[in-house]
């Protein structure tokens, strides 16, 4: 088999983000099998509007967006926490990618193997934000890796000043995860719902 394509989507738009840091040690620590992309336009995606929502008048970073989750066999998000929930710009893009108006195009979240994982600079961030996704993804009937859990609190101590994990647990628990979404990918290749 190819190497499976994982896209991974920080939640964050900060430019020295814990959660953006964890997906390039995700991709630097990626296992045998997988290609880890990190998507870089979340920025880009407007306010969801269902009047676009279609195949016709969606932006082109939404479309681009789409295309990109229907092309990778699973998707890697690292998430902060924003007022308990996740940030607006995450669920923003997820409302986007979960819809199929049409019913001629397929949802691209539909069985898509996830996996999520989070960093936040104190002892309980990224816990609740995580959680809410999860529930997010019972509605887009998405794979979800639910172990292992990967929180990283207190980032701030696990990662050097040029952006780089050096905590081995945590790298050890990322490598885990992986693991576990291969798994998962794999598992939708051969049942041929991985990408499309």
């Amino acid at each position: 088999m190819s190497e499976l394509k994982i896209l991974a989507i920080s939640g964050s738009l900060r430019a020295g983000s814990h959660n953006t840091a964890l997906l390039r040690a995700a991709r630097k620590h990626q296992p045998a099998g997988i290609d880890i992309e990190i998507y870089d336009g979340l920025r880009e995606i407007p306010p969801y509007d269902q009047d676009l929502d279609n195949p016709q008048d969606r932006p082109a970073a939404v479309a681009e967006l789409r295309r990109r989750i229907n092309g990778a066999h699973g998707l890697l998000i690292a998430t902060p926490e924003f007022n308990y929930s996740v940030p607006g710009t995450l669920k923003n893009a997820i409302d986007w990618v979960s819809t199929d108006w049409t019913k001629q195009e397929g949802l691209p979240m539909h069985r898509k193997p996830v996996a999520i994982l989070g960093a936040a600079p104190t002892n309980f961030g990224t816990v609740r934000a995580q959680l809410a996704l999860r529930q997010v993804f019972v509605w887009t009937d998405s794979d979800v890796v639910v172990k292992p859990e990967v929180q990283v609190f207190r980032s701030h101590e696990r990662f050097d000043e040029s952006g780089n994990l050096t905590d081995e647990a945590t790298i050890g628990l990322v490598r885990d995860l992986l693991g576990a979404l291969k798994t998962k990918a794999e598992a939708a290749v051969a049942a041929g719902t991985a990408a499309r």
